[in-house]
């Protein structure tokens, strides 16, 4: 019998890159503020680090490190506790708006914070969220929105007039917008960055209000077990943010502080993992291309394909790839939910690209084979 093949994962978006020595040593050489209790706006140092990226980024004329920068541990934990920070579910009927598909910490948050989710599917031409199909009820009890750009698992980036759209619906409707940007530092054109939430504000000369955007050093800096990241935007929710914070026990530790001091001050190691990550899409998805209907995403480290063409749908595809070649793949039905009897999700697989060049391309070939395979039949 021939050996098995050795287990690939494309299934968990966790970046598979190592982390940079210089962050891991000034996480060392932080250790002695583990005598210290934390406080919950993070140092001095650390908003100002985070502020002076923000304006780098996003060239914003100035960010406010005292009132309009949070340090956060993650944006995971950040995007849960927003919710439960803004909406108020004392007033009947409560929604928070949500992608679909979607990343789950949405629902959950949205639901422990007294609220029903409302979701708004992705249109599969472009992968984009159609709000002209909201009804207006609808955003009018809407008192959070989620927005996820670059999006997971689409790889989608919200467009300037996509943005004039939402705060022109928030400045009518009052509900607060938050938007997840963990994805944002993974992009394909060196010249050509995703266009953020804060620098659409800025484009569209408003201000930040009701607006709050969230990330994070995972991806950009192949560091997900620090839990580091930050939330950025409207003075006026960072303040009520930290009071929940503060009683919610949030404060990043000292020595965590430290690396993303020196994280986000170095964008040397950012485009060199930019740099793998391009290789690695354009090796993996003219090949996969061959046999599935998959495209570049805008941005982000995931391949969104679509599998039904193959006579079966996306769970059923994910089990046998499993099965026979010990690739693992996530059904994009597990991303999303049914909205008038359709989930935006079905017939979709995420393929997260997150290993090394060399796993990734073999895996991409064993998909190859089972897909060949599949269409001899």
């Amino acid at each position: 019998m021939p050996a098995p093949l050795p287990p690939i994962s494309f299934g968990i978006g966790e970046p598979k890159h190592p982390t940079p020595e210089f962050i891991k040593d000034a996480l060392i050489s932080a250790l002695s503020g583990l005598a210290h209790y934390p406080s919950t706006v993070g140092s001095v140092e650390l908003r100002q680090a985070l502020a002076a990226w923000l304006q780098a980024r996003y060239q914003l004329p100035t960010v406010d490190e005292a009132t309009q920068v949070l340090p956060v541990a993650g944006s995971r934990e950040a995007l849960f506790a927003l919710a439960q920070t803004v909406v108020d579910s004392s007033r009947p009927g409560a929604l928070v708006v949500c992608p679909n598909p979607f990343y789950q910490i949405y629902e959950g948050a949205a639901l422990l914070a007294g609220a029903q989710p409302y979701f708004v599917s992705a249109q599969a031409q472009n992968f984009a969220c159609d709000y002209n199909a909201v009804p207006a009820d609808v955003w009018a009890r809407a008192q959070l929105l989620y927005v996820c750009t670059p999006g997971n698992p689409t790889g989608a980036v919200l467009r300037l007039e996509d943005w004039r759209q939402l705060f022109a619906l928030s400045e009518r409707y009052g509900f607060v917008i938050a938007s997840d940007e963990c994805y944002s530092e993974i992009y394909f054109d060196e010249a050509k960055p995703p266009l953020g939430g804060l620098q659409a504000a800025q484009l569209l000369g408003r201000g930040f209000e009701r607006l709050l955007v969230l990330s994070s050093l995972s991806k950009r800096s192949n560091a997900p077990g620090l839990r580091a990241g930050f939330a950025a935007g409207d003075a006026a929710l960072l303040k009520q943010f930290i009071k929940y914070r503060t009683y919610h026990g949030s404060a990043l530790n000292p020595a965590v502080q430290a690396a993303s001091i020196a994280a986000w001050n170095d964008e040397v190691h950012v485009r060199a993992n930019r740099a793998q990550y391009r290789s690695k899409f354009a090796a993996v998805t003219p090949l996969l291309a061959e046999v599935l209907d998959v495209r570049m995403p805008d941005a982000g480290f995931y391949l969104w394909a679509r599998v039904d063409e193959l006579g079966m749908n996306d769970t059923e595809f994910a089990q046998r790839l499993f099965a026979e070649y010990n690739v693992t793949v996530l059904p994009g039905s597990y991303l999303g939910r049914d909205v008038g009897g359709f989930n935006p999700g079905r017939n979709y697989v995420r393929i997260a690209l997150v290993a090394e060049l060399d796993e990734c391309l073999a895996g991409a070939q064993r998909i190859v084979a089972f897909c060949q395979g599949l269409k001899r039949i």
